[in-house]
């Protein structure tokens, strides 16, 4: 279920305003296509895993309204976002940079994504 953000409603597609961005990022961890994960604090640290590599980074949203992420020692990168919606429920994040799209399903808690043993 997605019970932290049942109380927005939007579509598809449409972009993640401002001032959702950091409910949109911080709702649940995100698994990416490629298998990676990230998973976003309030505090604006993230970590992004791929392939079991850990790499700690920092996030913000710009004067422009726009996400962006910062991993050290110089690497920053703004993003667009927008919705993922499936079956009218907000399944996860679109994040664009020029021709570059990932999409991102959030691993809400709950039986479903739990660990399989």
């Amino acid at each position: 279920m997605n019970e932290p953000l049942s109380d927005l409603t939007v579509i598809d597609a449409e972009e993640v305003r401002a001032s959702d961005i950091p409910r949109a990022l911080t709702a649940a961890s995100i698994l990416y296509e490629d298998g990676a994960t990230q998973a976003f604090a309030e505090n604006g640290k993230t970590v992004y895993v791929e392939d079991g590599r850990p790499t700690l980074g920092e996030w913000y949203v710009d004067a422009g309204g726009q996400f962006c992420s910062f991993w050290p020692p110089d690497y920053r990168a703004c993003y667009e976002l927008r919705w993922l919606v499936e079956d009218e429920r907000i399944a996860g994040l679109r994040f664009r940079r020029g021709s570059y799209t990932a999409v991102g399903r959030y691993q809400f808690p709950g039986p479903e994504n739990a660990v399989k043993e």
